[in-house]
């Protein structure tokens, strides 16, 4: 069978609004920038994705969840160094008044949007920072930000569930949530936008264990990746050789986009200075008193494990899109072929007709399957239609009843994938989709 994959970012964004993935924000006035929505089934295959990561950090014995606030006091951005430190150098045309990032752009040519020469303004810093007034009055001392990274609210929360958790080094906090920065280039879809939503897990460890625990959580987050169907041959490994002024290791994994590679998660060994800072400016005390070592008091390093939940759910969106039979008009098909634990649904049930005994057989099926899995009942079009509709949605089953089904109480189970068509009784039919879903 020939295939070919994912060509170009402009097919999936085509294809994600026709098929209900995702959907330009506010679009209906002309859309906002960088920004979009999850429709129906992409909502659907990010909260599978969200399940996924939390499950694979939480059911541990040595991790545990929060979810912190968005908005947070504003010298917690003091203390990490984002208020001075969170900055692009910006450049603005003189002519047009589009605005580039400066090391993005050769500043001795012509501006690409209106042509203009010798036009740009002199770089200047540009805080990535959103701000926003909390109160009713509005003046400096009402002034938080939107967080541009979940990371320091598990940071200043650090003391809170080691005690009230009961918890010894090493272990994690675990976090899901969104965080927002005024990007001045974004792009590439839901590659980088200004809202997006971070998957991240800090590990506190002793100081001195930090390449041990590199290499272990090196190793988790690679298999997970493989785990939920990405090939590995679109992935790889970037050591970062310039290091943020927290880290003493770092390293992404990145998957090979449509646009080219770029990073999906970072695992990054950020040393004690989260801590630390936050210590200094909170006047509190974070050490940690190590019973196992003579209670030797001290700051833990940190392992962090981000993944970008955006950016990974498309990566697992490329990675499924495949057209099949390309140039074939007779037998061409576009088929998502996710995971089926991850898939957006996951049985499609099928009555042949809408006739009254298949309908009820339908009907009946459909209430069975759907208190363990998310169905569709569909019965819009001819079958082949329908089945090529739930090949471009992923559905990994679906499920027909047709004329033969009220004599041998039987139903016709089609494969995504193969396309092979099995004849299962109906009181098998739960046990055959376990089955499937169990791979």
């Amino acid at each position: 069978m020939s295939e070919e994959n994912l060509k170009s970012m402009a097919d999936l964004v085509a294809h994600c609004k026709q098929r209900g993935f995702i959907f330009q924000s506010s679009e209906i006035y002309g859309g906002l920038g960088s920004c979009w929505d999850m429709g129906p089934l992409g909502v659907e295959l990010k909260n599978n994705l969200k399940a996924t990561w939390w499950k694979a950090m939480t059911f541990r014995d040595d991790i545990d969840g929060i979810d912190a606030s968005i908005l947070m006091a504003p010298m917690v951005w003091k203390a990490s160094g984002h208020v001075d430190n969170f900055t692009d150098p910006m450049v603005d045309c003189k002519s047009c008044k589009s605005r580039f990032r400066s090391d993005n752009i050769d500043l001795t040519a012509p501006c690409p949007v209106c042509k203009a020469k010798d036009s740009y303004t002199e770089p200047r810093n540009f805080n990535l920072m959103f701000k926003t007034q909390m109160g009713p009055v509005e003046d400096t001392s009402a002034l938080v930000y939107l967080r541009p990274e979940t990371a320091q609210g598990i940071f200043v929360n650090f003391p809170n569930v080691q005690q009230s958790m009961r918890r010894k080094l090493p272990f994690g906090i675990a976090q899901i949530g969104k965080a927002f920065r005024n990007e001045i280039t974004p792009g590439n879809f839901i590659f980088r936008t200004r809202e997006f939503e971070q998957m991240e897990m800090q590990y506190f460890i002793k100081p001195g264990t930090q390449a041990e625990a590199m290499e272990m959580w090196k190793d988790l987050r690679w298999k997970w990746h493989l785990n939920n169907g990405l090939r590995a041959e679109k992935l790889q490994w970037k050591k970062h050789e310039s290091l943020a002024h927290y880290a003493d290791a770092a390293f992404d994994i990145e998957y090979e986009f449509a646009h080219g590679w770029g990073e999906m998660e970072g695992i990054h060994s950020r040393t004690d200075f989260d801590l630390k800072q936050h210590e200094e400016y909170s006047k509190k005390n974070l050490h940690y008193t190590d019973q196992m070592d003579g209670n030797k008091k001290y700051i833990p390093f940190v392992l962090e494990t981000s993944v970008g939940c955006d950016r990974c759910m498309l990566a697992l969106m490329s990675d499924a899109y495949r057209t099949e039979f390309p140039g074939d008009p007779e037998k061409e098909r576009t088929v998502m072929k996710f995971k089926p634990s991850l898939a957006p649904i996951k049985v499609a049930v099928l009555p042949l007709m809408k006739k009254g005994d298949m309908e009820e057989t339908a009907t009946k099926l459909l209430r069975e399957l759907q208190k363990d899995y998310k169905c569709e009942y569909d019965t819009a079009g001819s079958i082949g239609k329908r089945y090529r509709r739930h090949d471009e949605i992923g559905t990994p089953a679906c499920i027909t009843v047709d004329f033969d089904t009220a004599t041998d109480n039987a139903v016709t189970i089609r494969d995504r994938d193969t396309m092979v068509q099995e004849r299962i009784s109906l009181d098998k039919v739960q046990a055959y989709i376990k089955e499937k879903f169990s791979l």
